[in-house]
């Protein structure tokens, strides 16, 4: 299963439905199974924070 235009699928998905997308431009992430729903957020900014520890 590939990601519709515009997301990117996370290259660790277990399954190909079991995972994250990324938009394109980097400000949406949303989960494969629900895909009418995304998050709106600066996603460089979120994986900074992440790598940081909180």
């Amino acid at each position: 299963m590939t990601a519709p235009a515009g997301w990117k699928k996370a290259t660790h998905s277990v399954n190909g439905s079991d995972c994250v997308e990324v938009r394109s431009d980097l400000r949406a992430i949303r989960d494969t199974k629900n895909p009418d729903h995304s998050i709106h957020a600066d996603v460089r900014a979120l994986v900074t924070v992440i790598k940081a520890g909180f």
